[in-house]
């Protein structure tokens, strides 16, 4: 993954609509007037099954009432979040296994002396090799930064000014702002340079301005953090006070002009083509032509400005601050971006900060951390050597065959809508039909042949990976669109929808229990990467989603009266999730949160639909197996929810709903449910049962 991410695609996976408009296959939709149903245990002759934890259960609790505790609360309990750790759930247990043999392979590398120079395998033990060595880097100091803060020392007008964030941005700093080259939006046959707001270092605008408790303890660490890096590189504490007061000033000047995290959800918004020779007489001090030129992206003629009036500040910025005070905010992002990578009181210094923002007791094991900097600076490099080991091509198959059965789905309810009229129905399905998927790992990987790795020194290797990383995806500009590439690398384990792309991506580390298991039965599967199949799929037609076409482009297929009824019927959505609150005045965003909310419920609604076709195929018309006391469509909730169990620290809780487009673990699980008949037949819920909505207040889009 490259360091220029104006990808809202791929932040809301880095980190998964409601019941159909119609009935699908075998699927009642009127209320039930059953008891519930529920196993208080297996009957005698009940087969066990594999893919839930029935200890985890807590059967004290009404599944009606609260699903969330009903299908984990005895795990939830027995849980506590580890104390390097913010959060807790069935993803890092599964991250820890995964570490595991990602450890080995890291292990053996580092140990291989006579690798083949310039190989995979010699860059990626070499890499590893350097960052462990932690003596190494204590003796080295600042010597292997001095060359780049030697360079901000340098700068002394607005020349070397320029020339200086040229060379920052190039090492994936993103001072000030963040530009890059990716594909165009508006038209997905070629790429683009895109500039975009950035060049802050507290999470989001938000908390420049906020002024309640918890921000203004996450501010007053800010602030130490800073100072104390400033002291550490040598200055008095004096001076380091006025410089960290001075970078305060100017970020929150950057923060003013920013929008929100709901403003930038909004492609159109922020999709704003400017010639170059505009952009030139709108930002001159910013100097884009020159800007351009440093970057290796000179043959560009024009430019894509996400936020305009963010680019007016920073003009301003570059145009009204003094040269001191601009290279004390350079030297800020160079230290700030490399403390991981200096000796130890740089790093703690750095954990500190972020102490503050997620409530982590105490840092993850060093090699957790380097195995997680070796993933994200060589990811496939490093992830060829791990699917070797760890990903057979049976298991590509039957996800392969998962999601080809979920797509079926997502056209009958396509089909099958009652408020979608004809043309737009057809330029759904086209764009379904277009639909690309990737499994497991990129069919082409990169050529890491010209990036040098060694064992000299862990912080060059970064910067050289970095630099390497920005000239590579520059050097697209003007070429054909790469199709081939992933913006995961395969030991990750999530998953994502590239919208201008049209393309679901599912890594390999994804594909293993408990989320993708081959011994489990068909609910299992269906309601765990099922669950996130559907999900991916389904944010082609989410609120930002669906103003893409089939080809990727930003276009406006819907008719107004298509348009007009969804955004109704997702309002319904936003207004039940503003109304969670998991923390006392803490609610969560039910805009900012809005696509990731609206895959959900569409996801689980069309997976249900393919399972029920699965277990048609399957059985029949027949008896349908129970295992573990429960039947099928029981299993299938119990295994999405089961999988969104999750402990978080207040801390980090806060700091999810102000930044984060997902919804806490707990409103996943039951905020779709309670607006799906079939949960409500499945375990028999009555109307006034907690997790059933009335009818007229249901979320109701596929």
């Amino acid at each position: 993954m490259n360091n220029f991410s104006s990808r809202p695609w791929l932040a809301a996976a880095l980190a998964l609509a409601s019941c159909a408009g119609t009935k699908p296959a075998a699927v009642a939709t009127t209320t039930p007037t059953a008891a519930p149903v529920v196993a208080a245990s297996s009957a005698p002759n009940d087969p066990k099954g594999v893919g839930l934890d029935m200890a985890d259960i807590d059967r004290s609790v009404n599944p009606c009432d609260d699903f969330f505790q009903f299908s984990g609360g005895n795990w939830l309990r027995s849980n506590p979040v580890p104390s390097y750790a913010s959060s807790w759930g069935p993803r890092n247990l599964l991250g820890n296994r995964t570490q595991d043999l990602l450890r080995k392979i890291l292990e053996d590398a580092a140990a291989n002396r006579n690798a083949t120079p310039g190989s995979n395998l010699q860059k990626v033990g070499d890499f590893y090799a350097a960052a462990m060595d932690t003596a190494a880097i204590d003796r080295a100091g600042l010597a292997p930064l001095k060359p780049e803060l030697d360079r901000v020392a340098a700068v002394r007008d607005a020349a070397t000014l320029r020339a200086e964030i040229i060379h920052l941005q190039e090492l994936g700093l993103g001072v000030f702002f963040r530009i890059g080259v990716d594909v165009d939006e508006k038209n997905t046959s070629q790429y683009a340079v895109q500039m975009n707001q950035g060049g802050l270092t507290l999470p989001n605008r938000e908390f420049y301005f906020k002024t309640d408790a918890r921000t203004e303890k996450v501010k007053t660490a800010y602030r130490t953090y800073v100072k104390q890096l400033f002291e550490l590189q040598g200055a008095a504490p004096v001076v380091a006070q006025l410089d960290a007061a001075t970078v305060e000033r100017i970020e929150t000047r950057l923060a003013k002009a920013s929008r929100t995290p709901v403003e930038l959800r909004d492609p159109q918004a922020n999709y704003n083509k400017l010639t170059v020779a505009a952009a030139q007489k709108r930002y001159p001090t910013l100097d884009p032509k020159g800007l351009l030129a440093g970057l290796q992206m000179g043959k560009a003629q024009e430019i894509i400005i996400g936020q305009p009036a963010f680019f007016d500040e920073v003009n301003a910025v570059l145009k009204t601050e003094s040269v001191p005070d601009l290279k004390a905010y350079l030297r800020w992002h160079l230290l700030r971006s490399s403390a991981a990578a200096l000796p130890t009181p740089y790093a703690e210094a750095a954990f500190r900060y972020n102490q503050a923002l997620t409530g982590a007791k105490q840092q993850a094991t060093r090699w957790k951390r380097m195995q997680a900097v070796t993933d994200q600076t060589l990811g496939e490099a490093f992830g060829q050597l791990y699917v070797d080991q760890a990903f057979p091509p049976a298991a590509k198959a039957k996800a392969l065959e998962m999601v080809n059965n979920i797509k079926a789905s997502m056209a009958e309810h396509i089909q099958t809508n009652t408020w979608m009229s004809a043309p737009t129905k057809a330029e759904a399905l086209k764009k379904l039909n277009a639909l690309r998927v990737k499994i497991g790992y990129p069919d082409v990987w990169k050529d890491y042949s010209t990036l040098k790795i060694t064992r000299e020194s862990y912080l060059r290797n970064v910067l050289a990976a970095r630099q390497w990383e920005r000239r590579r995806e520059a050097a697209h500009l003007g070429q054909p669109i790469d199709r081939n590439e992933w913006g995961m690398t395969p030991p990750t384990i999530n998953a994502y929808y590239n919208p201008p792309m049209n393309e679901i991506v599912f890594p390999a580390g994804y594909l293993q229990p408990p989320f993708f298991d081959p011994k489990a039965d068909d609910a299992i599967n269906y309601g765990a990467i099922g669950g996130v199949m559907g999900h991916e799929m389904t944010h082609g037609f989410d609120d930002q989603g669906r103003q893409y076409d089939a080809e990727g482009n930003l276009r406006d297929w819907w008719t107004p009266q298509d348009a007009a009824e969804f955004t109704k019927r997702a309002a319904v959505v936003g207004r039940q999730y503003d109304a969670f609150s998991p923390l006392d005045s803490v609610h969560v965003n039910g805009q900012l949160t809005m696509g990731e909310n609206l895959a959900d419920f569409a996801g689980l609604t069309v997976v249900y639909g393919a399972l029920q076709k699965q277990l048609q195929q399957r059985y029949g018309s027949g008896p349908r197996p129970k295992f573990d006391g429960f039947t099928p469509e029981q299993r299938y909730f119990l295994s999405w929810a089961q999988l969104r169990r999750q402990n978080i620290r207040p801390e980090a809780l806060r700091q999810q709903i102000a930044t984060d487009p997902h919804s806490p673990g707990q409103y996943r699980t039951i905020g779709p449910l309670m607006n799906m008949p079939q949960f409500q037949q499945a375990f028999g819920c009555q109307e006034g049962d907690k997790m059933i909505r009335k009818p007229a207040d249901r979320a109701v889009i596929w």
